[in-house]
């Protein structure tokens, strides 16, 4: 729409209808229907488009007499609503009593205090310093050794097959 033009031509006021119109261009043909002219344009087409339609013949003076019932009726105006001091209450109990129970599950689970921390540590500086064929239990049966992924009484019973065991002759040897 062009910046000096006061009032939407008959064209926009159509695109305007027909969801059609520029977004740049809305807002000054909305303004512009203010303008008797523009308001008068505007039933016109709408009359136009309820006759194409086949919707029921206009009411004559429906416009006007709906205007001044609505200008009638009383303007209400409400107070804000507050909470009920007792809600507000039974909110911020709830809140810190959610905020107690969190806290407490978080702080039993951690280990407490410096001692624990430093057992922790020593138990795993302890287990780095050991080796693997170390940790193994002494077998006096090779042939245990090499079949046991047949024994049932392995905790991964269905994943044994797809597991590699490495067995050493003397605890220094490498594979």
């Amino acid at each position: 729409m062009d910046r000096f033009q006061t009032e939407p031509k008959a064209e926009e006021i159509s695109l305007l209808m027909d969801g059609e119109l520029d977004a740049e261009r809305m807002d000054g043909v909305c303004t512009g229907l203010r303008d008797a002219g523009c308001t008068a344009t505007w039933v016109c087409y709408h009359v136009i488009g309820d006759a194409l339609r086949g919707s029921a013949a206009p009411i004559r003076g429906f416009a006007e007499r709906f205007h001044a019932s609505l200008e009638a009726e009383p303007t209400v105006l409400a107070p804000r609503r507050r909470p009920a001091p007792a809600a507000v209450a039974l909110a911020a109990a709830a809140t810190v009593a959610a905020v107690s129970l969190v806290s407490w599950v978080a702080l039993t689970t951690m280990p407490g205090g410096d001692a624990r921390v430093a057992a922790a540590i020593a138990t795993a500086k302890q287990a780095s310093a050991i080796r693997a064929a170390d940790a193994r239990p002494a077998v006096d049966n090779e042939y245990v050794l090499v079949h046991q992924e047949y024994s049932p009484s392995t905790a991964i019973q269905g994943v044994r097959p797809y597991l590699r065991a490495v067995a050493a002759g003397e605890p220094d040897a490498r594979p």
